[in-house]
């Protein structure tokens, strides 16, 4: 199986939309209520869907770049605020956090192997 894509609530689409074009997605749907992107690198797409009322969205939404201090300072330089700049993390990681207009976390980031290799990776799986 795949994972086809995550979708983010958003409270203004016209901004969440300039948002994720700013971080240099590319936008192939573009209605009221729902917006979909592709990533410049690898298959993957994410989409946005507009909520008229209050929302918790505890997800957090990560994009990797091998050339993530490069993406970041290019992205400061476009006006995008970080609560993070890109920091090492223990879990060897180096990540960047930020928020969408709408609130929700995202972390830039690069693992390299770590990503699916970590040295404290282990396979489990149901044998049925």
């Amino acid at each position: 199986m795949d994972l086809n894509q995550i979708t983010l609530p958003v409270k203004d689409m016209a901004a969440a939309a300039m948002f994720y074009r700013k971080l240099g997605f590319t936008q192939i749907v573009d209605t009221p209520h729902y917006a979909r992107f592709e990533s410049p690198m690898g298959n993957a797409t994410f989409s946005l869907s507009l909520e008229l009322g209050d929302f918790s969205n505890g997800a957090i939404i990560y994009f990797e770049h091998p050339e993530l201090d490069d993406w970041v300072d290019r992205l400061v330089e476009k006006g995008i605020q970080f609560e993070q700049m890109p920091t090492d993390q223990r879990y060897l990681w180096r990540e960047a956090v930020l928020y969408d207009p709408s609130g929700n976390k995202i972390k830039l980031y690069w693992a390299g192997e770590s990503r699916r290799n970590p040295p404290w990776r282990v396979e489990i799986r149901d044998d049925d």
